[in-house]
Order: structure tokens, then C-alpha cells, then sequence
């Protein structure tokens, strides 16, 4: 007779308690530190964004459908009427025509010549450092000065007529003259600090890439075309973004240029020298309806971003 005994079942290792995953990576002074404490860190930034962003935006769309004044008093609410006013104002379409104008010829002036200047001063040559402490030099300048010194250039008894032969052309005192040379002085004193961007996003671009481009017979330009701007591809989405808003709120160069009312009649003004004068006027204004049309400004601006991204999106695919 056989007999068959059964194994003790093996006693289970005893398993060491293992600390929840959270406190498992908090370690040291992190231990002993409150929730909420990262949150103190961020509440200065936080309380700023508030009070400077969140707090303006949302006060001026309220403020828009009312009918306040720009010094103050009891404001009744009006509705829609300051949107429907706006809509049917010849002088705001004018004005937005004039904005739109504007960042449809600088922004891509602005994301192409910067480019092409920082694809220069890249080469290791003589002197190249004080070529590009030269190009950088008008964004050191204030635009006031900046102004002052393209009224000396573009004035009738200026430099630029000084040397054109026949009668002087009037930059100054006709509108359309007027905003092209406001233009010209937005990119002249923005070509430094975009160039400064390019410069730090051509160091990315693999030098592999032009050397295989080169050996297979690439000339300049093709590397250029399809080896550097699909490199620097999202600096330049960058650029045309900060450029178009930069475009789209462009007020102090037109003053510079075409004096408090906007060039002649106000016939250069942009949407911020519209929202200026019906808002912000202490006798005429109307601060309901200078909101409106801020709001109308910032809705072009976020149409302008968003039609920028989908157009990148588009090229990269």
C-alpha cells in the first residue's frame, strides 16, 4: 500500500508594505511641504493675469453694451446697439481697412526679411559682429525717436526729397504715402529682434542636412527652400503671429508720421486711432461704444492668429 503525502503549501514571503505611488516620489523637504504651497509660488503671476488681463478684457465687453461716458457717470444698457452703430459706420470699416492693410503687407515682409538678413550675418566672416550690433541698433531706439528721425527723412525739405529730383513728394501729407511709410518704419525697427530670433533657430537646423543637400548638387537657394525654412518653420509661425498682432495695434508709428488726427483729415487712421477718438474723447466720446470696437479689434486679431496657424498647419502637411 501506497501512501502520498501532500507538501506543505510553502509559507508566503512576507511583502513589504510598498508606499503609495504619489509618496513614493516625494522625498526629503517634499514630504513635509502643504499642497497648496506650489500655489503660493504661483499667485503672484496669477493675481497679475487678473487684474491686468482677465479683469480689462471681461470690464470691456460689459462696458460695450452700455452707453458710459469716458469720465465717468451713470451708464444705461443699451443691448447691441453700440455693435449694430459700429457695423454701420463708414469711418470704422475705414479704419479696419486701413489695420488690415497694414499687417497684410508687414507681416510677411516681416517673417521673410528678417530670415534672409540673419542667413547673412550667420557666416563666419570679418566684421560680422558689428554688422549685427548695426542691424540690432534701431530696436535699442525708442519709437518716438524713431519718428522724429523718419519725419526728418520723409518731410518735404527732408533727405529723401533732397536727393529726388523734380517737385517734393508730399510722404506726409498724403494718407496712403503716410501708412506705407509707417510700414517701412515698423519693419526697419523690427528687423534687429526678428533677426535675433532666426539667428537662435538656424543654430537648430542640422549643418548634416546642408552638407548632404550640397553634395547632392543643391544650389544656395534650393538648401534654402527646402532645408532652412522647413527648419525654422515654427520661428517663423512665431514671427508672423507677434507680427500681426504687432500690425493689428499699430498706432504710435501712424502718429508719428501723420500727427494726432491720423494723417490728413484722419485719412491713415488704424483701429486703435478710431477707438481713440470715439471712446476716449473727454467731451464727444462714448466709452460704450470705444469698447465695442475694441472688442471688434480683438476679434480681428484672433482671426488673424488662428487663419496664421491654419496656413502653417497646411504647409507642414
Amino acid at each position: 500500500m501506497t501512501s502520498s503525502t501532500l507538501a506543505a503549501p510553502r509559507a508566503a514571503a512576507p511583502q513589504r508594505d510598498k508606499p503609495p505611488p504619489q509618496a513614493s516620489r516625494r522625498t526629503g523637504a517634499a514630504l513635509h511641504r502643504p499642497w497648496w504651497m506650489p500655489w503660493l509660488w504661483c499667485a503672484p503671476a496669477i493675481a497679475a493675469a487678473l487684474v491686468f488681463g482677465v479683469f480689462p478684457f471681461v470690464n470691456t465687453v460689459l462696458l460695450s453694451f452700455t452707453n458710459a461716458k469716458p469720465l465717468g457717470g451713470p451708464a444705461a444698457f443699451v443691448g447691441v446697439d453700440n455693435y449694430a452703430r459700429l457695423l454701420a459706420s463708414a469711418d470704422f470699416w475705414s479704419a479696419t481697412w486701413h489695420s488690415v492693410l497694414y499687417a497684410v503687407v508687414v507681416v510677411p515682409l516681416m517673417v521673410m526679411l528678417p530670415l534672409l538678413l540673419a542667413v547673412l550675418v550667420e557666416k563666419k566672416i570679418p566684421f560680422i559682429g558689428f554688422f549685427r550690433s548695426a542691424f540690432y541698433t534701431p530696436v535699442l531706439v525708442s519709437v518716438i525717436v524713431v519718428g522724429f528721425s523718419w519725419q526728418w527723412l520723409l518731410r518735404d525739405d527732408g533727405l529723401i526729397n533732397t536727393l529726388l529730383p523734380g517737385e517734393p513728394v508730399s510722404f506726409l501729407s498724403d494718407a496712403t504715402l503716410v501708412l506705407f511709410g509707417a510700414m517701412a518704419m515698423t519693419v526697419w525697427k523690427g528687423l534687429g529682434w526678428y533677426m535675433v530670433l532666426y539667428l537662435a533657430a538656424l543654430g537648430n537646423v542640422p549643418k548634416e542636412l546642408h552638407e548632404a543637400a550640397s553634395v547632392d548638387g543643391a544650389s544656395a537657394f534650393h538648401r534654402f527652400l527646402h532645408v532652412t525654412v522647413p527648419g525654422v518653420r515654427p520661428t517663423m509661425l512665431l514671427v508672423g503671429t507677434l507680427t500681426a498682432i504687432g500690425s493689428l495695434r499699430v498706432f504710435t508709428e501712424v502718429y508719428a508720421l501723420g500727427g494726432s488726427t491720423g494723417g490728413p483729415g484722419g485719412a491713415a487712421r488704424t483701429l486703435p486711432f478710431y477707438i481713440r477718438d470715439v471712446g476716449l474723447d473727454p467731451m464727444t466720446g462714448n466709452a460704450g461704444y470705444g469698447a465695442a470696437a475694441s472688442v471688434a479689434l480683438f476679434a480681428l486679431t484672433v482671426g488673424f492668429t488662428l487663419l496664421g496657424q491654419r496656413i502653417s498647419r497646411g504647409e507642414g502637411t
